[in-house]
Parts: structure tokens; sequence; C-alpha cells
């Protein structure tokens, strides 16, 4: 997805994977369902609070798509080390043509198909095709993932593929200064290579970390979290996150209790100190709402459009690159998608 005026801007790559690994992360999840007798216990000493809360707000971006911005907005400009989050829907002929990236990764995620409704639509679908300037394609389906590595910079357009609206939802995550300039690369995971497990009443996909015992195979420069939730009536989740990461939820669907918090879809929840989140869906129908971690990079943060370096000066120099097809983007001159 292009890019807004100062903010970053959301644009995720859909090419094939390369090497995947394994990230270390210790299993931190432990959950029940409760009734009224029993009340579960947390794993951890320190609840997580929701110190903010922002509704998503409507907007369009690219080509006549549309997309709810949660993180990114003058409410919410970033969350170190997040910087964007969008919750998009896209119908052709409408997409995101031909444009560029620097110093940061991207995660697209496809929402699978639901019961439930979002964008006024009944349940998800579609797919994302990708290409870009090295010479990658590929098309991401209901339910997969997208990392993208952007690194030293990037050009790739993303448009829908088929009939209906293609939604998902789509994080920027930051790059330390020392890994802005790698080169670019892509984790690709299926749907049906996703981690996912089942307990009590809690249902999990895990895109980047671990939760009820599995685990994740994509690699996270940035240390990071990235865990799809569902919660049947009545479930209860306590989930641990690592005391210095900043955390935060992000509703899909549905309504519950976060911390002390009652929220529901479309919006996004900052979570304060501590040491694990507890969740409760108290109504009758299910809740989904993503749970995403990182550890801050505490570094300065200067962004132009769908660049994002630590200098006003090598927002500068990355601009000249552009310009001028050099350290990177020596094909963005000539290059264009079919």
């Amino acid at each position: 997805m292009e890019a807004i005026s100062s903010a970053p801007h959301t644009t995720s790559l859909f090419g094939r994977a390369t090497n995947r690994f394994k990230i270390p992360f210790p299993s931190f999840i432990r959950n029940t369902m409760s009734d009224s007798n029993h009340q579960s216990l947390p794993p951890f000493s320190s609840p997580r609070m929701v110190v903010k809360r922002v509704l998503a707000k409507t907007q369009h971006e690219g080509d006549g798509a549309v997309v709810k911005r949660a993180i990114g907005s003058s409410e919410l400009r970033n969350l170190d080390p997040f910087l964007m989050l969008d919750h998009f829907s896209v119908s052709p002929p409408a997409g995101f043509p031909d444009h560029a990236h620097r110093g940061f990764e991207t995660v697209t995620y496809m929402l699978e198909h639901s019961h439930l409704t979002s964008f006024g639509l009944f349940g998800f679908q579609g797919a994302i095709t990708h290409q870009d300037f090295a010479g990658h394609r590929g098309t991401i389906r209901t339910g997969d993932v997208q990392w993208m590595t952007a690194g030293r910079g990037i050009v790739h357009s993303e448009m829908p593929e088929g009939e209906g609206p293609n939604t998902g939802l789509q994080l920027w995550i930051n790059l330390a200064r020392k890994d802005k300039m790698i080169e670019p690369r892509y984790q690709e995971l299926l749907s049906k290579d996703i981690s996912r497990a089942e307990k009590d009443g809690i249902d999990v996909r895990v895109v980047a970390g671990e939760a009820l015992g599995v685990s994740s195979p994509v690699y996270t420069r940035t240390p990071a979290m990235f865990l799809d939730f569902v919660l049947k009536p009545r479930a209860q989740l306590h989930h641990c996150i690592p005391e210095a990461w900043t955390s935060f939820v992000y509703v899909i669907e549905g309504e519950g209790v976060f911390g002390s918090t009652h929220s529901s879809a479309h919006h996004v929840l900052v979570l304060g100190p501590g040491d694990g989140l507890s969740v409760c869906n108290k109504s009758l129908e299910p809740l989904r709402f993503l749970l995403a971690a990182g550890q801050p990079l505490n570094e300065p943060v200067v962004s132009h459009g769908p660049f994002v370096m630590n200098t006003q000066e090598e927002i500068y120099q990355t601009i000249q690159d552009y310009h001028y097809g050099m350290n990177g983007f020596e094909m963005a001159k000539t290059w264009r998608s079919q």
C-alpha cells in the first residue's frame, strides 16, 4: 500500500519465501474456559491494562482501495517498533500500483473466512498478487501471510486477484539502524503451514512467536509476536508477554474484555506495562483479535511516505537514491509491473 504525507504507509510484498528460521521464543501461554464456578489464575504477576483505545479510521489509499487505519494516524502515530497497522479491503480494479519502500518490514495477513462480518461483508475472502523489480511474483490467498523485509529498497505492486473484496491486515515493523540497509528478503507461509492450536474454547494461529505450545517458523529481525486469536463465548485467555516489549491488541470481530477494558471491533488497544494480558469473552458471539508485541528499538524515527530511516539526512539520501536509481534502487527507473 502506498504512502500518505508524513506518516509511513503500508505496502506488503507477496513473493516467494526464502529461508525460514525458528525464532527463539519461550512458551508463554496458558488459558482456560471460565464458568460460573471457576475463574482461572493468570501465569504472570503483573497484568497489562489498556492505556489507550483508538478506533481505526476509514480512509482511501492506493488506487481506489479502502483501509481502516489503526496505527499511523494522528491519534496513534507509531508504537515503537510498530509503525503502521491497516485493516484493508480492496476489490478490482482498485489496488496498490508500483511504489517503493526502504527501512522496515511489512507483514501482510489475508484474513480467513468468518461467519461474522467486517466492512459490511459476509466473511473474509480474496487474494493479492505481488510483483517487484527484482523479478519476484506470487499470490497470497485467504489465510496466507507474507513477511517482507524491505531493507535497502524495493519497488513493487500489489493488486487484487479475482472477483470480490480482498481483506486482510498489514503491519509495518521498524528495523534497527544496523539493519535498514540489508538486502530485501521474503518469508511466505501458506494458510496450511501456519502453526495452529486449539484448547478450552481458544483457537490461535501463530504467525510469529509462540502460543499454546506451538511456534512459528518465521524469523523476525526485530523480535516480535503476531498472534491471531479466536475466543468462543465464555472463553478466557491468559497470555504472557515479555515485560520489556511494546504490545497492542486489534479487535477484528466481536467484543471482549481486555484487562479491565471492554472493546469492540476495529479498535486498537495499547497495552501498558506488565508481563501478561488477560482476555475474556463474555458475549454470545466469538471474539477475534490480533495480539502483537515487539521489542522497542528506542531509536529516532524519521519517515517520508514509504521510507523510514533515523535521520532527515538519511531520508534525503533515500529520495536521491530512488530518483537516480542508486544504492538498491538501480532497477527503479526502468521497471514497471505487468
